[in-house]
């Protein structure tokens, strides 16, 4: 299969700039700070099991995008025919030796560094809102593309959303104004579930234990929670609709059912 139909098949454009989510105009840092950027969000070695075969093929098709747009003479004629002169084997290259040579190894050290500069930065907010067009508003496509998103960020997100909003620049989705609350507790669910995984692989790498990232997420958890309903029905009495209806705990009693059902025994 060509390098244009995997470019369709795995990123719904035949565009090679347009993977990379660039420009024709892009210099020659764009493009590799681009390769870089998309590159470790498909990383075989960075996701779950479940999604190593396709990231694989994400990962090698971002390589042989890379490959051909940081080439003066193969980024010439592919401008000038959009078209990639030869059928492409995903296979017949090490696309993570590619990889190794083009970036220094990364460290804790510096993901951390590139977390403080990139949360609230310009380039997160245009993530942000690229992220809000291409998912239509859904929050769960909208997490899962920011980088560093975890949940308690996510009032800031919607924060500069809603101002996004309100001066025009998106529109207004309902699922994004009136998501429900169950679609919420899914993500932070999900969120626990990775943590715990990422503390038993800690555990089985030997690599100290320390606190439990997992307990860290529920003792905010709470307050979160109640940050997010607060945004929530704020936002849906801006944007008209109903308050939305919280879900009622198993197993709870208001105080006149107690009381009740001690009258009653």
């Amino acid at each position: 299969m060509g390098l244009i139909e995997l470019c369709e098949q795995y990123f719904n454009t035949t565009n090679l700039y347009d993977v990379l989510q660039i420009t024709d105009k892009a210099t020659e840092k764009d493009v590799k700070k681009a390769y870089h950027k998309l590159s470790l969000k498909v990383h075989p070695d960075r996701v779950n099991d479940d999604k190593k075969i396709e990231a694989t093929k994400k990962f090698q098709v971002l390589g042989a995008v890379h490959a051909i747009l940081s080439d003066k003479d193969k980024r010439a004629v592919y401008d000038e025919t959009k078209c990639v002169d030869e059928e492409v084997s995903l296979t017949d290259r090490d696309w993570s030796t590619y990889w190794r040579l083009l970036f220094k190894k990364i460290t804790d050290e510096d993901i951390i560094a590139y977390e403080k500069e990139y949360v609230g930065s310009e380039e997160e907010r245009k993530d942000l809102k690229h992220a809000y067009l291409t998912g239509k508003g859904d929050m769960d496509y909208i997490v899962d593309q920011i980088q560093f998103a975890r949940t308690e960020h996510e009032p800031r997100l919607r924060g500069i959303l809603m101002e996004m909003i309100d001066k025009g620049e998106i529109p207004t989705y309902k699922i994004f104004t009136h998501e429900p609350a169950k679609k919420r507790q899914k993500r932070i669910a999900k969120e626990n579930r990775e943590a715990q995984e990422a503390e038993e692989l800690k555990s089985e790498l030997g690599l100290g234990s320390g606190n439990s990232l997992e307990l860290m997420i529920k003792q905010r958890q709470e307050s979160r929670a109640n940050q997010m309903s607060s945004l929530i029905d704020g936002l849906a009495a801006k944007y008209g609709g109903s308050k939305p209806k919280m879900a009622k705990r198993k197993g709870s009693e208001t105080n006149n059912a107690k009381i009740k059902r001690k009258r009653r025994n």
